[in-house]
């Protein structure tokens, strides 16, 4: 028999029925108190244009500004009640100000919206994101250019396909860091300025009939101008997309470099040593040397990649102008940038403290017949001969040398005369590792004097 005393669908949590259930899915003040610095700043700029233009009174224009520096202490101070009968940030400020000053209160959202309001909250709070995101891109980058600098002479492996390729420098590879960090950083600094365009004062949808000046707020909140067109000003999110997709971008560079400091640092490879402050040991394995951090960054790309194809799937099928959809815009964002600045930190962390095992780097450098290409390029030089053939020769002398188990340098010149006749022993000259990164000279090349000359330049970039 169906017990209809209660709702069992919705269980405890939900057991005083629809009214509960209703103010549960439309009450956002459980996450969207985040913007509360954000919401007063906009109500502070919104005040003083009323009184600039004359549609309220100095006098009230003065005490709302007033009692939300009030209401503002009390947030920052830990004492303000935060209630979700009142569903979200913007009417929990309203109510405590009007506790605070009284009738004056009820004139602060003259000639505004609810709509144009958390849309430039929101705006805000993305643009901070986005100026700490730029500072957590720097402080890495600079963490990188300072590992570049001591290992611009070091030589390690490079690989393709996670096979030994050619020799590089630890400079160089760092590098290649700092060069998708940078472009993470213009990424944000692009997005920065092209949401930089003040909502307040769209209201609701079609702007209002009230004299405003939003040429004003729009100037006081640090905005480069107004929202030209108030429906898209109301409705618009991309400036959560862009940031979502640079995070994203960013976080996805984080993981690479993750992923292999967790190969490098792993007894097969011995590469790198991370610190004890970024690692954890294992329950029962006493050997163990977990490198945690950088596994848990690599996870981040997940999180923050999710964020950004939840808010394009709120976004991808809402009519103009707004819906109550939106209110499912911030949790994602507010957990995207947590974790991105997580991230951001952890590495910066990482990259000043790991310490390049030099030794073994050199040696696996040397291995796996990582200098064949100098030998072909040799071959061109030296003998004018065609590259497809100086392929050719090097595939044999490659073969000859494994057959013997030694690597190319070890061959003696009557063993690579076998192959080619017209060897000679200058060969020898560009076979080590150190002559291989030595003259990859071109620019942007592994050469240790091509590392600094990239150094240098990313030094004045980020001065």
């Amino acid at each position: 028999m169906t017990d209809t005393s209660s709702n069992q669908m919705w269980g405890g949590r939900f057991a005083a029925g629809p009214d509960a259930i209703m103010e549960a899915i439309n009450a956002s003040i459980g996450f969207d108190q985040r913007m509360a610095a954000q919401d007063i700043a906009g109500s502070r700029a919104h005040a003083a244009m009323l009184a600039a233009t004359g549609i309220v009174s100095d006098s009230d224009a003065a005490a709302m500004r007033e009692g939300l520096l009030t209401v503002l202490s009390e947030i920052e101070g830990g004492t303000f009640a935060f209630s979700s009968a009142l569903e979200d940030i913007h009417m929990n400020v309203e109510a405590r100000l009007k506790e605070i000053i009284g009738e004056p209160a009820g004139r602060l959202h003259t000639g505004r919206s609810r709509n144009d309001q958390v849309a430039t909250d929101f705006k805000l709070w993305v643009r901070d994101q986005i100026d700490a995101a730029i500072s957590g891109i720097e402080a890495l980058i600079a963490a990188l250019l300072d590992q570049a600098e001591a290992g611009a002479e070091w030589v390690m492996p490079g690989f393709t396909h996670l096979q030994t390729a050619q020799p590089v420098t630890w400079g160089h590879h760092m590098m290649a860091y700092v060069e998708m960090l940078g472009r993470d950083r213009s990424r944000f600094v692009d997005a920065r300025a092209r949401m930089n365009e003040c909502p307040l004062g769209a209201a609701a949808l079609a702007g209002t009939s009230f004299p405003i000046d939003r040429e004003m707020t729009a100037q006081a909140l640090g905005f480069d101008r107004p929202a030209a067109n108030s429906l898209d000003a109301v409705s618009d999110r991309d400036f959560a997309l862009d940031f979502l997709s640079a995070a994203s971008i960013c976080a996805m560079h984080l993981s690479r470099f993750a992923e292999e400091l967790v190969i490098w640092s792993s007894a097969q490879f011995r590469f790198v040593t991370l610190s004890d402050r970024f690692s954890t040991g294992s329950s029962i394995m006493p050997q163990k040397k977990n490198p945690d951090a950088a596994e848990l960054i690599r996870a981040k790309i997940g999180r923050i990649f999710g964020a950004n194809v939840a808010l394009m799937t709120v976004m991808k099928g809402l009519p103009l102008a707004y819906s109550k959809d939106m209110q499912e815009d911030k949790e994602q964002v507010f957990d995207a940038a947590d974790n991105l600045m997580l991230a951001l930190a952890a590495m910066e962390g990482m990259v000043k403290d790991m310490s390049a095992n030099v030794a073994n780097l050199e040696a696996a450098a040397g291995a796996g017949f990582s200098t064949a290409t100098d030998l072909a390029d040799w071959l061109v030089r030296a003998l004018n001969m065609p590259f497809r053939d100086a392929h050719h020769v090097t595939g044999s002398l490659v073969a000859l040398a494994e057959s013997k188990g030694c690597d190319l340098p070890d061959l003696s010149l009557s063993e690579m005369q076998s192959v080619h006749g017209a060897i000679t022993d200058e060969v020898f000259g560009v076979l080590g590792v150190h002559n291989s990164v030595a003259s990859r000279v071109s620019y942007g090349g592994t050469a240790p004097e091509q590392v600094r000359t990239q150094i240098a330049r990313w030094r004045e970039v980020m001065s």
